[in-house]
């Protein structure tokens, strides 16, 4: 697999301040051939078939997902694992922690797909810079809808601002109709705001260093409130596994 432009100057931005927002257009450069590849358009057309989360309790029930689970090695080999629960403990997730949630699996289509393993190798590479001694992550990438409808504004983050609990996140927006609102916040452990900004374009991206920095997302809703309204992103987590 090609390698990504030089990730050095996001790199440092992590470093210093423990996040990162990436516009769409130095996104394309970062992630090379993506838009380019045989199957981006069935990739971004994938977020019409995911299923509701049923483990939402009543806020921010109209949301939609699937999520799929890879071992990614330093040296750059990816493998998807067997499906399984997502988990977050309560610390990380006061909504939903302490609970296996079995989601519907990503299609082994789109899971195994140049686009998919295009966005994994760039957070291994830049994953592995800010932990160059890690040499094997679990990384876990969830797909989601947020939908919006009249009274009825759709939560990205129903849980408030949250730690996922995981060493580093990549927020990758795919698609954005009818909507408005949506903005990232990015807060220091004691609650104060560290920054914000919102996703706009497809391939605009946030990315977190986990440890340091919690964030949220503002609830979205619909511009016309008589045409549907939707959020779709892609969320990797990357985990240290090394025993």
């Amino acid at each position: 697999m090609s390698s990504h432009p030089d990730t050095s100057t996001l790199h440092s931005q992590l470093q210093s301040d423990g996040f990162a927002f990436v516009t769409s257009r130095t996104m394309r450069q970062l992630l090379g051939e993506l838009q380019t590849l045989d199957d981006w358009a069935a990739f971004v057309a994938s977020w019409n078939d995911l299923a509701p989360d049923t483990y939402l309790a009543i806020r921010g029930r109209h949301r939609r997902r699937r999520h799929a689970t890879f071992s990614v090695e330093a040296t750059g080999t990816i493998s998807r694992e067997s499906h399984r629960p997502h988990f977050q403990s309560l610390q990380h997730n006061a909504l939903q922690g302490d609970i296996q949630r079995w989601f519907q699996p990503i299609r082994p289509t789109i899971a195994d797909g140049a686009s998919m393993h295009v966005i994994l190798d760039f957070c291994r590479q830049l994953f592995g810079a800010l932990a160059p001694t890690t040499k094997h992550w679990c990384a876990e990438t969830h797909q989601f809808r947020i939908e919006a409808r009249v009274g009825e504004p759709g939560e990205p983050t129903p849980e408030g601002v949250h730690r996922d609990g995981v060493d580093y996140v990549l927020v990758l927006m795919i698609d954005r109709e009818n909507i408005e609102s949506g903005t990232t916040t990015i807060h220091a452990h004691d609650g104060s705001l560290l920054g914000s900004f919102t996703l706009t374009r497809a391939l605009d991206a946030a990315v977190v260093d986990d440890a340091r920095v919690c964030h949220g997302v503002t609830a979205v809703t619909p511009v016309d409130p008589s045409q549907p309204a939707h959020r779709d992103v892609l969320v990797v987590t990357f985990r240290a596994a090394d025993m």
